[in-house]
C-alpha cells in the first residue's frame, strides 16, 4: 500500500478489524520507511451492473435507488429497514450472480415485486401501481383480487377492501 506521507510501498499491518456494517475490513498500517500510521479499508469488488431503462438508456445500477423504492413502497407499514436492506442485498446478489452485466429495469422490478409480495401485500400493491403504471382504479382492484387468489386476505384486509352497497 502506498504511504500517504512518503509514497513508499513497504508497510506492515498492525491491526485488522471487521467494519461495523460487516462489508469491509479496516486495517491499521505502519510505513516501514517513515513510521507513519494510516488506515485502509478492504472490501469486495463489486461487478459494475448497468440498468437498461424502458427507453433503452443505460445507467449504472444504483443500490440506493433500489432501497429508496422499497422504503417508499413500505412507508407507514410495519416493516423494518433491516428487512428492506436484506431484500435489496438479496436482489443485488441475485443480479450479480447472473451472467448479464446489463439488466433491464423490467427484470429488476419483477424481482422487487416478488420480494414485496412475500413481505407485505400493501407495499406490493403500492410498488405494482408505479411499476406497472396503473392509470385506473380498476387496475388496482384487479391487482388486489389477484393477490387475494394467491394469498387470502386477513380479516382486517377484508374489512378495508369490503365493498359497501
Amino acid at each position: 500500500m502506498l504511504c500517504p506521507k512518503c509514497s513508499t510501498v513497504d508497510d506492515k499491518v498492525i491491526d485488522s478489524r471487521l467494519s461495523k456494517d460487516g462489508t469491509s475490513i479496516r486495517r491499521r498500517r505502519e510505513c516501514l520507511g517513515c513510521d507513519t500510521r494510516f488506515t485502509t479499508y478492504e472490501q469486495i469488488e463489486r461487478i459494475e451492473l448497468l440498468a437498461v431503462k424502458r427507453d433503452g438508456r443505460r445507467e449504472p445500477f444504483d443500490r440506493q435507488k433500489l432501497l429508496s423504492s422499497f422504503i417508499k413502497a413500505c412507508e407507514k407499514r410495519p416493516i423494518s429497514i433491516d428487512l428492506m436492506e436484506e431484500s435489496v442485498n438479496a436482489i443485488l446478489n441475485d443480479l450479480e450472480s447472473g451472467q448479464d452485466r446489463e439488466i433491464s429495469t423490467k427484470t429488476i422490478g419483477a424481482k422487487v415485486m416478488v420480494r414485496l409480495h412475500a413481505i407485505d401485500p400493501v407495499a406490493y400493491v403500492r410498488f405494482a401501481s408505479v411499476y406497472r403504471r396503473f392509470e385506473e382504479i380498476g387496475e388496482f382492484i384487479e391487482e388486489i383480487q389477484s393477490l387475494e387468489r394467491r394469498a387470502p386476505l386477513s380479516e382486517d384486509q377484508k374489512e378495508l377492501f369490503h365493498k359497501t352497497p
